[in-house]
């Protein structure tokens, strides 16, 4: 603390006192500090000091100012020496369980749920109680200043930030300011790498960070989200707090030249990863991160503007700024790569037995993901899609018409879009296929799966709309009858009475050559139909039952009319059972086999006798 008002020395007592704390010159004052020991010894040296300085501009013989400039000389190295000691002394690490959000993340249901965390884990959002943000010092109790979602520790206590004030006071009017800056900037800039420490900020390169597996860079991303709302709203908004006790009013804009001296570092070390990363070579699977990135600095970017609002820091300012600019521009990007990506997507290999494409269920997942971060991309999403058009006549790409999808947004069009190149695609691929039935039943696959996905994310369905949903749930539908009319149509032929009838009329009688060789042929093609659609595979269990049924209507009752009409002409012959090989409830049996996607027996289990 400062002496007492109108206390005063004479210029003799003063540079004695000076030179009996001259810790060149004297091992006792080597080995005790001035402010650890007697309030009443501090108070006479500060006296002693400014006594020192207003004999300056006083003394005349060329002796005594030879004699002050060696006192003030003495005094400043000292007063160092005093600063340093109080601020190594007073500067300990936060601790972790201190170093808690004060506000919630963009995702977070409330700030309440997100306190303190174990910043060395790679886990999900922080789930620990939101406590008050605390320093462990058993000299100082908790005491914090909360401006919106800054919180502000006291890093310092009150008195020492006295003592330390009235020492920069002393050494700035004496011309020692670069000085006093830099005493006050390294002792300050580790206690803010300690925190990195605690944090698990590393010391990266942009170059290293951009060398690393993007299975690495999820984890650090995570990580780098939760110390970086630490960082600015508690580390660097508490540092800048302290600048502005002990410097504030002592000189033109010394605070804001002490407080960059401390963070200017750390802060380019912080913003250099999300900066790595906004400019690294561009993939889907990135897109998500690099919103999770782009949301968190942007609800930052408010607080870095208090945080950093002098002249001084303004390029902390600006890196933010353009950072959050590229990682836009980014997520814009990825999204238009990805779009290329799945209609240029290059497999051949036709998926057995008709399933869900692996290209359906990522580019289905992705879009589902990506309606969840709708909030955000309808921001940075400003522009439709490049699409085909009717009239484009490229057979390399889809048609797409917006007249068709008024009202909807930018983002909302790009789904659409990627749901149109994804069928286009789908139907290319399905040409792999030999067989015109297991065409139609991979369409139906797949577009149920995209009907599925849609329905079963809000945010997506209510983006893609009703209509448009109506519309795809009329495609598979579609190719559910074309699948049932290009396998069934043939086999169902073999039930009909044309040919079966001597001289042409239904009065007269049956060929039992001709019936016996239409039970033949029947039996044979749903032999066919069943060896191989049980292979099949229809994923959807009740797109499976519906599609079974649907058959099971179609067959049973044409089976089982046929049967009736002309089983007595085969059974009165010889080897019936040559022909009439299966009941009606084999064939109800047998559907039950079918879009298993594995293998039956060689042989349908024969009517019972």
């Amino acid at each position: 603390m400062e002496p007492p008002e109108g206390a005063k020395i004479e210029l003799e007592e003063a540079e004695e006192i000076i030179l009996r704390w001259d810790s060149t010159a004297s091992e006792e004052a080597r080995d005790k500090m001035i402010f650890q020991g007697d309030r009443l010894e501090v108070d006479r040296y500060l006296l002693a000091v400014d006594q020192i300085q207003r004999s300056i501009s006083s003394v005349s013989i060329s002796d005594d100012q030879s004699k002050v400039n060696s006192a003030i000389q003495i005094a400043m190295a000292r007063l160092e020496d005093e600063f340093r000691t109080i601020l190594l002394i007073h500067t300990s690490p936060i601790e972790t369980d201190s170093l808690s959000d004060p506000s919630s993340s963009t995702h977070s249901s409330s700030a309440a749920s997100s306190g303190g965390a174990d910043f060395e884990d790679d886990g999900d959002d922080d789930n620990n109680d939101d406590e008050l943000l605390r320093r462990r010092d058993s000299s100082n109790s908790v005491s914090y200043r909360s401006t919106s979602s800054i919180r502000e520790i006291d890093l310092i206590p009150s008195d020492a930030v006295i003592d330390l004030r009235s020492i920069a006071d002393r050494m700035i009017s004496a011309g020692y300011l670069r000085e006093c800056i830099q005493v006050y900037g390294s002792v300050r800039k580790s206690a803010v790498d300690s925190s990195f420490r605690r944090l698990g900020i590393e010391k990266l390169s942009i170059g290293d960070i951009q060398r690393l597996e993007w299975e690495q860079l999820e984890a650090k991303i995570r990580r780098w989200i939760r110390a970086a709302k630490v960082c600015i709203r508690i580390v660097f908004a508490s540092e800048k707090k302290l600048c502005e006790q002990i410097f504030e009013g002592i000189g033109t804009a010394i605070d804001d030249a002490c407080f960059m001296e401390t963070v200017k570092g750390p802060a380019i070390q912080l913003f250099n990863f999300a900066e790595a990363i906004s400019i690294s070579r561009r993939s889907p699977e990135k897109l998500f991160k690099i919103l999770d990135l782009h949301d968190a600095l942007m609800d930052l970017i408010p607080d870095i503007d208090v945080v950093f609002e002098s002249k001084s820091s303004e390029s902390i300012r600006i890196q933010a700024a353009e950072i959050l600019s590229r990682l836009a521009e980014a997520a814009r990007g990825i999204l238009s790569e990805f779009e290329n990506a799945v209609l240029r997507e290059p497999s051949r290999v036709a998926v057995p037995g008709g399933t869900i494409h692996p290209l359906t269920r990522y580019v289905m997942n992705y879009i589902s993901l990506i309606s969840d971060y709708k909030q955000t991309l309808n921001e940075l999403i400003v522009s439709k899609p490049s699409t085909g058009s009717r009239y484009s006549g490229d057979p390399t790409t889809p048609d797409m018409e917006f007249a068709e999808l008024e009202g909807k947004t930018p983002l909302a069009l790009h789904l659409i879009w990627i749901i149109v190149i994804l069928q286009f695609n789908l139907d290319g691929k399905s040409k792999h296929y030999k067989d015109a039935s297991l065409v139609h039943l991979f369409m139906m696959n797949n577009v149920h799966y995209i009907v599925q996905k849609v329905k079963g994310s809000p945010e997506l369905r209510e983006m893609i709309g009703d209509d448009y949903l109506k519309k795809l749930t009329g495609k598979f539908r579609l190719s559910a009858t074309n699948y049932q009319r290009a396998t069934w149509v043939r086999v169902l032929y073999c039930l009909r009475d044309e040919g079966l009838h001597v001289s042409g009329s239904f009065s007269s009688g049956v060929s039992k050559s001709a019936l016996r060789e239409r039970f033949k042929t029947f039996n044979a093609m749903f032999e066919e139909v069943h060896r191989t659609q049980a292979t099949w595979l229809v994923p959807d269990s009740q797109l499976r039952e519906e599609l079974r049924i649907s058959i099971s209507e179609k067959l049973i009752p044409a089976y089982r009319s046929f049967l009736g009409r002309f089983r007595n002409h085969i059974e009165s012959g010889k080897h019936p059972e040559n022909y009439i090989k299966y009941s009606v409830e084999d064939l109800e049996n047998a559907v039950l086999d079918f879009f298993e996607g594995y293998p039956v027996s060689q042989h349908l289990r024969r009517r019972s006798q």
